[in-house]
């Protein structure tokens, strides 16, 4: 089962953050086979960290729950909230598949939260620059609650419009960068 978790930092926790930045690697270092892909998001100015995404494959619900909560910067009080919500894979790779590479032009992460019928199941035409595409579901995956989507794109207007805007209570657009223990 693949899971979308995506922890927002609590204001003013950067510091903390830094000084969990080991024990944070080696956690995630347990999950690599199952990692499709990871990264943080950071505030306008690209340089202040606001969250770190993190799409995997999973046993079950209880596996990611325990994923999301037993996280070193979770436990400390780094994040101030998580969303943890099923995810299909609807490109089926990873992000260290995607064509466009590590780097090269703007990426972002866009979440659309639901609001009613289900919408932009289908890969769109924009394909060369999806990194990752697929519905949010419920726990047991029957329902359609968003889609979430890393792309690179121009601007996070551009990054939006990736989404039917109709059809979504709300979306949020995020600078995202590819993540991974640095080199």
């Amino acid at each position: 089962m693949e899971f979308l978790c995506y922890h927002r930092d609590r204001p003013g926790s950067v510091a903390l953050r830094d000084e969990l930045s080991e024990k944070h690697w080696s956690y995630m270092d347990q999950y690599a086979k199952e990692m499709i892909a990871r990264g943080p998001t950071f505030a306008d100015s690209g340089d202040t960290p606001t969250g770190s995404l993190h799409i995997v494959d999973l046993p079950d619900t209880a596996a990611a729950r325990a994923f999301a909560f037993d996280e070193p910067n979770y436990q400390a009080g780094v994040y101030r909230d998580v969303l943890l919500r099923r995810w299909r894979n609807v490109l089926g790779r990873t992000m260290w598949d995607f064509p466009g590479g590590r780097s090269g032009g703007n990426r972002y992460l866009v979440l659309g939260l639901g609001a009613g019928r289900t919408a932009d199941l289908a890969v769109p035409s924009c394909r060369d620059d999806l990194i990752a595409y697929g519905p949010l579901l419920s726990d047991d995956g029957t329902s359609w609650l968003g889609t979430a989507v890393l792309v690179r794109a121009p601007d996070p207007d551009a990054a939006r419009a990736v989404l039917t805007p109709d059809r979504y209570a709300d979306i949020d657009v995020h600078d995202w960068q590819f993540g991974g223990r640095p080199q």
